[in-house]
């Protein structure tokens, strides 16, 4: 072996060693808030608002749209969706590593709005059902779109977005998630349906109020 092949092994070896140093903090760092500061609630219901949906951690956020960015770097995506509000600064943080424009789907009709498109999501932990909208200018057959939000539980915004960019021909490359409760199987429903699905954060169970994570 040549000193220029041990020079670029080397240089891979540190690139990789690099990029997996990376993964693994931002992972560890979500997974041990989650332990730390999540609160279970009866009925399956995880609570994070003291670091991601109400008061928010920017730099764990900021580590959060690297890692989205970095998983779809290839697919091809040229624009984020989200929907208000939770999903709003993990999709921008995305959004901003990736250069590519944001927007979110609303929850009220905007009376200036013109051209929407309107759907109905029902929310778990608030359980009640929007009919929420996106202007058709903003979402329309040439984009590619990663939808991003806080949470995956039973897919119900998820199922929203399907029908949002059936309506306007735009495609789905993909769905990212801080996190997925997989006892809930949104998840499996949009693997089974050929979607690719990304979560950070994947709980296992909340039973007896105890936060069971994988990889934790």
């Amino acid at each position: 072996m040549t000193a220029k092949m041990i020079i670029m092994c080397f240089s891979y070896w540190l690139s990789f060693s690099y990029l997996y140093r990376n993964i693994y903090f931002t992972m560890k760092l979500l997974l041990d808030r989650i332990l730390q500061d999540g609160r279970c609630f009866p009925g399956g219901i995880l609570k994070v608002d003291s670091f991601i949906n109400h008061q928010m951690d920017p730099d764990l956020m900021c580590e959060i749209g690297k890692e989205f960015a970095r998983l779809f770097a290839e697919s091809g995506v040229n624009k984020i969706v989200t929907i208000e509000a939770s999903g709003i600064v993990p999709a921008i943080m995305a959004g901003a590593e990736m250069h590519l424009p944001v927007v979110f789907v609303k929850k009220k009709q905007p009376k200036t709005m013109e051209n929407m498109l309107v759907t109905n999501i029902h929310s778990f932990t608030k359980d009640r059902t929007y009919t929420v909208c996106i202007s058709a200018d903003f979402l329309t057959k040439d984009d590619k779109i990663l939808f991003i939000d806080d949470f995956l539980a039973f897919g119900n915004a998820a199922q929203g977005m399907i029908d949002l960019a059936k309506q306007s021909g735009a495609q789905i490359v993909g769905f990212g998630f801080i996190i997925e409760k997989v006892f809930q199987h949104g998840g499996d429903a949009l693997r089974d349906a050929g979607y690719r699905v990304e979560s950070l954060a994947k709980v296992l169970s909340l039973d007896d109020c105890e936060i069971k994570l994988e990889d934790a």
